[in-house]
């Protein structure tokens, strides 16, 4: 395979040019160098997907709540079982035995 002398010399002459150099220099320093390089980016944007991704889990988590709150406040038998289940309330002429599972290692 023969080079022709006449691409080559357009080639030494574009890598001469000093645009060229510059543009060169620019975008290796923005791709490399920069805060704001490539790397940085994607640092960024796995950030922004793990931040997305709790502020959905907070929101439903919320409207759970928010669901369980409606609930109790309407309805009287489950509000008397989350306080019996929760706080260990009980009514005067009852007696309460809380039962411990141990936990096998």
């Amino acid at each position: 395979m023969k080079i022709d002398p006449v691409k080559m010399k357009r080639l030494f002459d574009l890598i001469r040019n000093k645009f060229f150099l510059a543009t060169v220099a620019f975008v290796l320093w923005m791709i490399f160098f920069d805060k704001n390089d490539l790397f940085s980016q994607y640092e960024y944007h796995q950030q922004l997907n793990k931040l997305e991704a709790e502020q959905q889990f907070y929101k439903d988590e919320t409207a759970k709540v928010n669901k369980d709150l409606d609930e109790l406040n309407s309805n009287k038998v489950k509000l008397e079982k989350f306080a019996r289940e929760k706080y260990l309330m009980k009514k005067d002429n009852e007696d309460i035995f809380v039962i411990v599972h141990e936990k096998k290692d």
